[in-house]
């Protein structure tokens, strides 16, 4: 079984503490976001976990914490997004500065191999426009050659969620494209690949509805079972998850976070809102089994790999 840490929140930035307590038991719950009386058991025993996958803006709470996970015998690599954003569109994140200085140190701990930059979602603006990208993009690859060896990028969709938030910084005079042009596209992402290879790095797209192969840009799968055997050395399902979108190539996992607890407050986010994600902090303790509540399951009731339909 993959695991997945997670989709829906940034366990390593905010809920490190409590990861580790559930590494510790052999388990966590997670909880259908569809139905909250459904409350599932995940195994976390070594035995039964393959991989953990880490989706991070902020991994510096965990890295005290690996060695560990190594101690315990986990495999394990990181989805580390590093965009450096105005905080007008990623209002808690930590500067890029720090980022950068954070993926180096992540990178020289477990190798290049297992750290995957992620500059996504891309989003067009009157304050990032396609120069901005560009920018961003050969300063940040500059800065991590050496440091990883794949970059995966998306363009910004308009989820529910996002789209409020969108009309919110409209009226403050942050005016985001809804519909960007094939001409932006192109400009962004052949300048991408070239950049990225430049700095040794293969590049690939995520869950993109667009067709970006013709401006060199392969569709990737973050959850890779081919990336998983060349850096771990070991088989793992090829089966596309269903449970995420037609364009997601990922192979199937578990996601063991929960919608609406992230603290990171970026606006273009699909899984939350930081007003939700506050209010449930009053409702999350470390000791607890689920990420939020006090909700417990027996092993009669496990979830072996097995997701359940994504909310976006």
């Amino acid at each position: 079984m993959i695991i997945s840490a997670s989709r829906r929140t940034d366990i390593p930035a905010f809920y490190s503490e409590w990861f580790m307590n559930r590494i510790r038991a052999g388990y966590c719950t997670t909880i259908n976001p569809f139905n909250r009386k459904q409350v599932a058991y995940v195994s976390l025993k070594p035995e039964d976990v393959d991989v953990i996958v880490f989706w991070t803006k902020n991994p510096e709470p965990l890295i005290k914490h690996l060695e560990e996970l190594d101690d315990r015998g986990f495999r394990y690599y990181f989805q580390y997004t590093l965009t450096g954003y105005p905080q007008a569109l990623e209002p808690q994140v930590p500067e890029l500065k720090k980022g950068i200085s954070t993926f180096k140190k992540l990178a020289d701990r477990i190798g290049p191999e297992k750290v995957i930059w992620r500059y996504d979602p891309i989003v067009i603006s009157n304050i990032t426009d396609t120069n901005y990208h560009k920018k961003q993009i050969d300063h940040i690859a500059r800065e991590l050659e050496g440091f990883t060896h794949r970059l995966v990028i998306s363009i910004v969709d308009e989820y529910r969620k996002t789209k409020i938030n969108f009309d919110q910084q409209e009226r403050r005079s942050i005016n985001i494209e809804r519909q960007i042009s094939e001409d932006q596209v192109r400009d962004i992402i052949e300048f991408a690949v070239d950049r990225t290879k430049r700095s040794k790095m293969e590049a690939f797209s995520c869950a993109e509805i667009l067709n970006l192969k013709p401006f060199g840009l392969m569709p990737g799968k973050c959850i890779d079972d081919h990336y998983i055997k060349r850096v771990f050395g070991i088989d793992v399902t090829s089966e596309k998850d269903k449970s995420q979108r037609s364009e997601c190539g990922c192979v199937h996992s578990k996601d063991i976070g929960a919608y609406d607890t992230c603290l990171h407050g970026c606006l273009y986010c699909y899984a939350g809102t930081l007003s939700a994600a506050k209010k449930n902090q009053t409702n999350h303790f470390p000791d607890s089994p689920s990420i939020i509540g006090r909700l417990d399951a027996e092993p009669k009731d496990e979830v072996n790999g097995t997701e359940q339909p994504a909310l976006f």
